[in-house]
């Protein structure tokens, strides 16, 4: 089974940056919950009215990592957006069969240019 939660994720994040709102819905179980540093458990539907918007800001997700064990898996990519600027998180996923039940995201660093930029305090 990891090698198919690999391929859902990596699936999930094409379908993401292509802005395909009905795949991406597709891999999410019906309860599924999603939080971040700006949300706290929040159900699907709360999650695409909160949180989905257009794409297109971002030129690519380089996926770094993917850890997976059992039912769990851990990402680490970082985003490049049109505009050069760039950054770092993790998520953590939970499936149930074959759907991604919760998604936790922690933010990191943003970068530009190869440079770690500082953020205001």
């Amino acid at each position: 089974m990891p090698a198919d939660r690999e391929s859902l994720i990596k699936n999930l994040f094409a379908a993401y940056l292509a802005n395909d709102r009905q795949q991406v819905s597709d891999a999410l179980a019906d309860d599924f919950r999603f939080t971040s540093p700006f949300d706290d458990d929040l159900d699907k539907a709360t999650y695409f009215e909160r949180c989905w918007r257009d794409t297109a800001w971002i030129a690519r997700h380089d996926i770094e990592r993917i850890f997976v064990a059992g039912d769990e898996a851990v990402v680490i990519y970082r985003c490049l957006a049109t505009d050069g600027r760039s950054f770092r998180n993790t998520e953590f996923f939970t499936f149930a069969d074959d759907k991604v039940r919760r998604i936790e995201v922690y933010f990191g660093a943003a970068w530009q240019d190869g440079r770690f930029l500082p953020q205001p305090r």
